[in-house]
């Protein structure tokens, strides 16, 4: 006979199954994996998307992680293990190259600011910790934006509405940041140049981890003289050095 699974259980068990798929699954999928009946699966995921920590995709007749899900992951994130893991890489790479970086994690249809290392004698930025900014806008966002699944994306970025502007710059439908963020997905890196401001630059690499949507930037004045492949090979490097260090934990 199988044993009840408590509700607090099965729920938990839902969310760890899903954040280590690379696309939504389908309920049966889930209550397989879980061991909960079908029926109860289905009562179980209708109560979590209505909190906002699962999506339905009824086209797909899929479930994937909602943004309640992200949300309580950013606690990790915003806490110590995230930033104290980065801390000396990211100052590193600001020697490396004389400009500013910084890290920061998905928060919804944003990205949130969790470590900047400010370059000497650079300008102020507006990426300071805590700071929110939306994600299809920034190096950072897009890069962990082109590391989710396409449903995933869809969510967060259904039609026109979804998208605001800073500077007139940057995608305005679904259609254009998919293409953008296909672009980003082939060349392994995301841009962005004056959309967030005016005369300054991005580069961004996500991390791969599936549990931590993050990525690692380098900010710089347009009209300064820096090579773009330097700066791509340097933030790779860190990314790939905080990847590690976070699976080693």
């Amino acid at each position: 006979m199988t044993r009840p699974v408590p509700a607090a259980t099965a729920t938990l068990r839902v969310l760890r199954f899903l954040s280590g798929q690379p696309v939504p699954l389908p309920a049966s999928r889930i209550a397989a994996e879980i061991g909960l009946p079908r029926s109860s699966a289905y009562h179980l995921l209708a109560a979590m998307a209505e909190e906002d920590f699962v999506v339905h995709y009824p086209d797909d007749r899929t479930w994937g992680l909602g943004i309640g899900a992200w949300e309580v992951g950013l606690a990790f994130a915003q806490q110590e293990p995230l930033a104290r893991l980065a801390r000396v890489p990211l100052a590193r790479l600001v020697d490396a190259l004389g400009q500013s970086a910084h890290l920061a994690v998905l928060h919804g249809s944003d990205v949130l600011y969790v470590l900047e290392e400010r370059a000497r004698g650079r300008p102020s930025l507006v990426t300071d910790v805590g700071v929110r900014l939306p994600a299809h806008l920034t190096a950072s966002g897009r890069a962990i934006l082109a590391s989710l699944a396409r449903p995933q994306v869809r969510a967060l970025y259904p039609d026109a509405s979804a998208f605001v502007s800073r500077t007139d710059v940057g995608p305005r439908t679904p259609t254009q940041l998919r293409n953008l963020l296909g672009t980003t997905r082939r060349r392994g890196h995301a841009t962005e140049d004056g959309e967030v401001t005016p005369g300054f630059r991005s580069v961004a690499v996500a991390l791969t981890g599936p549990s931590v949507r993050a990525a690692v930037a380098v900010t710089w004045e347009s009209a300064a003289d820096v090579t773009d492949g330097a700066v791509v090979t340097a933030v790779r490097a860190t990314a790939d050095t905080l990847d590690r260090r976070l699976h080693a934990r």
